[in-house]
């Protein structure tokens, strides 16, 4: 982060001969390739120059040490003058320029009316939901973005899922499990469609999930799986067993198999989206066979909310003043987990970790919440990383989930073991977190989650990176969807 030294030296210095000088973050959130701040700080000579928030490259930020007072000052974007009319402005002689009013001892705003001007101290943050100017959508625009994305969704189908080539792998369920979640971790891929070659169909899928449950049983004391049995226990065998764990029986008492979530190339988009949903799962096989009797099927893709989500992107690009709710930032909509205000409570708390926190209770946390990963903060509450049920697949390499007890490594070195290993899911144009700002709009937040490997984003505070909330492609579908 860039910091700005303010020479106040020339201005008056009153009786102690010091000034002081308060810290002042200032926010670009609108993107631009070089942006700079000049103010009437600098005497309007010096263009300071401000730097990208880690995670966000379209907000830019520097620290100026101000004076007490009203100061006036605006942005150098690529060129051209520009203001935050987000922010409190004025119509001066330079045209229109940003203000900003730093309390000092025993001082109150004089300068401009209280009608004219909404001006907190130096905290006050980009797009406060508290603020009345944040604009909110009506019950009708809602209503027909809503409708004119079902049309959408209806229309299509699975088949425009498929990309032009690429690969599509499927484990055999008389694996050893070991095996199976080394070929997961090789291939970088966080799940895979299990084929029995008995029956001749594709009978479940086995992911993350599946290998915490696994390390958790080899933990747990009188447990009848153990590391040697790792060795060649068949998945087949771990999903019986999943079955007895998890309670599923029928009427009789007997253990059943969860049937696979499966669709067909021609099932359209938002009966697929409403699978993914309601069940519960990151993807579903998109299987086809030629037979009336569903014999001899083809695996083609692996459907995700994720290429649906690109789909609704790609369509509405060009016309997006059709959706009327693309525009409102997230702020303003009910949409994610946020952490409460002072004073308010949340019926769905933010689950966060400590760096320092047991990886055994990392993994119960992900179990327990039904989440996918979990914000890592320091003590601030700022971001610092984020554990993904993904991230658990770096425990196959070297057989490492062997030389280790899960309550006796933290996050953090287990974060460590999965940066040492190879690229895991998850990762999109060299980032691991991926953020967004609560004044971002919906459009933004859609295009970001659009990407490959991103399933959500960490909503943090601008400059401080304080967690404030995460968005994940279930909750912007619930969303739309108006489920």
């Amino acid at each position: 982060m860039n910091l700005c030294l303010v020479d106040t030296s020339r201005g008056n210095s009153g009786a102690s001969g010091q000034q002081l000088l308060t810290p002042t973050r200032f926010v670009w959130p609108y993107g631009g390739r070089r942006v700079f701040l000049s103010g009437s700080f600098t005497r309007w000579t010096e263009h300071v120059p401000m730097s990208p928030l880690e995670g966000c490259p379209t907000v830019f930020q520097v620290i100026c040490n101000l004076t007490p007072g009203y100061h006036q000052y605006k942005f150098y974007v690529d060129g051209e003058w520009r203001h935050d009319e987000h922010q409190p402005f004025v119509n001066a002689n330079g045209g229109v320029m940003n203000t900003i009013f730093i309390t000092g001892p025993d001082m109150v705003p004089t300068a401009f009316s209280p009608s004219n001007m909404d001006v907190d101290d130096f905290s006050q943050r980009v797009a406060d939901p508290s603020q009345d100017s944040i604009p909110r959508m009506s019950a009708v625009d809602l209503e027909v973005s809503r409708h004119r994305i079902s049309v959408l969704l209806s229309t299509r189908t699975a088949y425009e899922l498929l990309p032009e080539s690429g690969k599509v792998i499927a484990l055999d369920v008389n694996l050893p499990v070991k095996q199976a979640f080394h070929i997961l971790y090789e291939q970088g891929i966080p799940l895979a469609p299990l084929w029995d070659f008995g029956k001749g169909q594709f009978v479940g899928v086995l992911g993350p999930l599946d290998f915490i449950l696994i390390l958790r049983e080899l933990g747990t004391h009188g447990s009848n799986l153990t590391e040697e049995e790792l060795e060649t226990h068949t998945v087949a065998a771990w999903k019986e067993g999943k079955a007895h764990i998890s309670r599923q029986y029928d009427g009789i008492g007997r253990p059943y198999p969860r049937p696979l979530v499966q669709v067909g190339p021609y099932d359209n988009l938002k009966d697929v989206a409403l699978k993914i949903l309601q069940n519960k799962v990151a993807a579903v096989p998109v299987i086809y066979s030629s037979l009336q009797d569903g014999s001899y099927p083809q695996l083609l893709h692996l459907a995700s909310l994720s290429g649906i989500l690109k789909c609704i992107c790609r369509y509405f690009r060009h016309s997006s003043s059709s959706l009327p709710i693309l525009q409102q930032p997230i702020c303003s909509i009910p949409l994610g987990t946020w952490v409460p205000r002072i004073g308010e409570s949340s019926s769905k708390p933010l689950a966060t970790l400590r760096p320092h926190a047991s990886l055994g209770s990392a993994l119960s946390l992900l179990v327990q919440a039904g989440v996918s990963s979990i914000p890592v903060v320091d003590d601030n509450d700022s971001l610092i990383d984020i554990y993904s049920r993904s991230d658990i697949t770096a425990l196959a390499k070297d057989k490492a989930y062997a030389q280790i007890h899960l309550d006796d490594m933290t996050v953090h070195q287990a974060l460590q073991l999965g940066q040492d290993a190879s690229p895991p899911y998850g990762i999109f144009n060299g980032q691991r977190c991926h953020m967004c700002l609560r004044s971002d709009s919906l459009v933004k937040v859609m295009e970001r989650l659009a990407n490959p490997g991103v399933r959500r984003l960490v909503i943090v505070e601008a400059g401080s990176k304080r967690v404030e909330g995460i968005i994940s492609l279930s909750d912007v579908f619930r969303f739309l969807l108006g489920l």
